[in-house]
């Protein structure tokens, strides 16, 4: 397949937790901190309050054109 879809959330530190990258394949409507974030670093009642800092990007690549750009750089 040459083309690469993930969604991508950047969760900032909340509370004494960390802040986070996550990726996770997942279609564009399941793009959001409940669908990606695994496993939760919360417990459940802080669950919306984190996702809610939580920012989630749908991401469309094509793997063929970084494959040979990486080629490009190289030579």
């Amino acid at each position: 397949n040459s083309e690469d879809v993930r969604c991508k959330c950047i969760c900032p530190p909340y509370k004494d937790h960390s802040g986070h990258i996550y990726n996770k394949n997942v279609s564009q409507k399941d793009c959001d901190c409940l669908h990606v974030v695994e496993p939760m670093p919360v417990p459940g009642p802080d669950v919306e309050a984190y996702c809610l800092r939580c920012e989630c990007k749908y991401e469309e690549r094509s793997s063929v054109t970084i494959k040979v750009n990486d080629r490009v750089l190289l030579l």
